[in-house]
């Protein structure tokens, strides 16, 4: 996978994330469609794989969008100002999600750790550090109701169930998005507040820009046409 001009490997990971997982879920969807009205029967893991794919796609789309500007925000007030307070606005405004997602990243983290065998943060509010693991802690055999264990991922029964074989895939596995997506959602969030220090850009939702863009696109579009 080769990052296209201006792009990170990061940047092309996520995208072809939302892709993939985009894709699975309109063909997974249109098999179980298929197997319900021609061959009466049911892909009964369907339903569940599908809405994990589909958490997928909602968490990771949150942090895509601030990498893209996207968000819908009104901008009626940044707009009445001028450029010095728009930059204060947005700096203040950036800075009360970056803290928000720190405290939902603590929280996502915690949630995983117990399905993960890994120990949760201390800390009420932000993460001070980890919580003693103790033989109860230990919750890697935990399943989920109907997806079955992909035989290619057996690999890890030793370390996560102890040899034991898991018979459904195991919950670590589909929540793992929960952390990795409020860790990408603080790097965009990051990005985000450089660019705007430096001045690159004065907010982080989508404008009248974008309407000047979309413009843009179809006046090309007419002048090939």
């Amino acid at each position: 996978m080769h990052p296209k001009p201006g792009e990170s490997f990061v940047d092309q990971i996520e995208e072809t994330l939302i892709a993939t997982i985009l894709g699975v879920m309109t063909l997974l969807t249109f098999a179980n469609v298929i197997a319900r009205k021609v061959f009466f029967s049911n892909i009964l893991w369907g339903l569940e794989l599908t809405v994990f794919l589909f958490g997928w796609l909602v968490l990771l789309g949150a942090s895509y969008a601030v990498k893209k500007g996207a968000h819908l925000g009104v901008d009626v007030l940044i707009n009445a100002v001028s450029a010095r307070a728009r930059r204060i606005i947005g700096l203040f405004t950036i800075a009360v999600c970056i803290l928000f997602t720190i405290f939902v990243f603590k929280g996502a983290w915690d949630y995983w750790a117990n399905f993960a065998n890994l120990p949760k943060t201390t800390g009420r509010w932000l993460p001070t550090g980890f919580e003693e693991m103790r033989p109860t802690s230990y919750r890697g055999w935990y399943e989920v109701n109907d997806v079955p264990m992909p035989d290619v991922l057996r690999w890890i029964e030793p370390f996560m169930n102890e040899g034991e074989a898991y018979n459904k895939l195991p919950r670590f596995i589909p929540y793992f998005i929960l952390p990795l997506s409020m860790a990408l959602l603080l790097l965009r969030f990051m990005q985000a507040a450089v660019q705007m220090w430096v001045g690159k850009i004065d907010r982080i939702v989508a404008s009248h820009e974008v309407e000047d863009e979309i413009k843009e696109v179809q006046e090309l579009r007419g002048e090939r046409g």
